[in-house]
């Protein structure tokens, strides 16, 4: 069972960057790995020790400047890239293809239902699912389950093939659409839609989240640390 969290650092141990302040755009920010989509509001972001049993880290998102009508196209995401070369096990492309589940651990200060994608690069395709937090200021843990897509192959070589995206807030271009519950091309229209957890707008508002696994298979198996 060694080898089976296709996500690195995960578990928020490592922050070579340093706790960020007045984040307002995209990029890497505190927690290796992970990238953030921010075109709403402004938040800090940082690795926190608030975190559920088992875990020493979690990453902290805290809404600095609040922005509750956002432009149309704008959003509020992480994205974690993988390359094709370490997912040609999931047999993409083939009448063989796995399932893939997704879990992790989250806490935030507001309920609501947010959204997490997975973006084929390689092929232009999508799925995704809805998540709900169910009890503000208590630790959840999610799972998704995603059918395997017997469409579109992934490249085996070092370029982003799979992109995980968990978004928490967005305009009403990506969720003017129905939710991507099936692998098909991709639809902007599709990311958040559904979508109500709204995270920037409220200065109030801030997320935790840590134990984050992709993983072959339908069943979501306890979380691999790794040092």
């Amino acid at each position: 069972l060694s080898n089976r969290n296709l996500i690195i650092n995960g578990a928020m141990q490592v922050a070579q960057r340093g706790d960020v302040t007045g984040a307002n755009s995209s990029g890497y920010k505190a927690l290796d790995r992970f990238r953030h989509t921010i075109s709403i509001g402004t938040w800090s972001i940082s690795q926190s020790t608030d975190s559920p049993d088992g875990f020493a880290n979690s990453m902290k998102m805290d809404c600095t400047t609040a922005e509750a009508s956002p432009a149309s196209a704008s959003a509020l995401a992480f994205v974690q890239k993988i390359e094709g070369q370490n997912l040609q096990h999931l047999k993409k492309g083939t009448s063989g293809a796995l399932n893939i589940t997704v879990s992790f651990h989250i806490k935030c200060t507001k309920t609501g239902i947010a959204v997490v994608n997975l973006i084929d690069e390689d092929n232009t395709r999508m799925i995704g699912q809805q998540f709900t937090i169910n009890s503000a200021d208590t630790w959840e843990k999610k799972t998704l389950t995603f059918a395997g897509d017997t469409s579109g192959v992934l490249g085996n070589d070092a370029n982003s093939s799979l992109r995980l995206e968990i978004w928490l807030d967005a305009g009403s271009s990506y969720k003017s659409g129905s939710v991507q519950s099936s692998w098909a091309t991709l639809t902007t229209a599709n990311y958040f839609a559904g979508g109500t957890l709204n995270l920037g707008d409220n200065t109030s508002n801030d997320v935790f989240i840590t134990g984050v696994q992709l993983e072959v298979g339908s069943v979501a198996t306890d979380f691999e640390h790794r040092s």
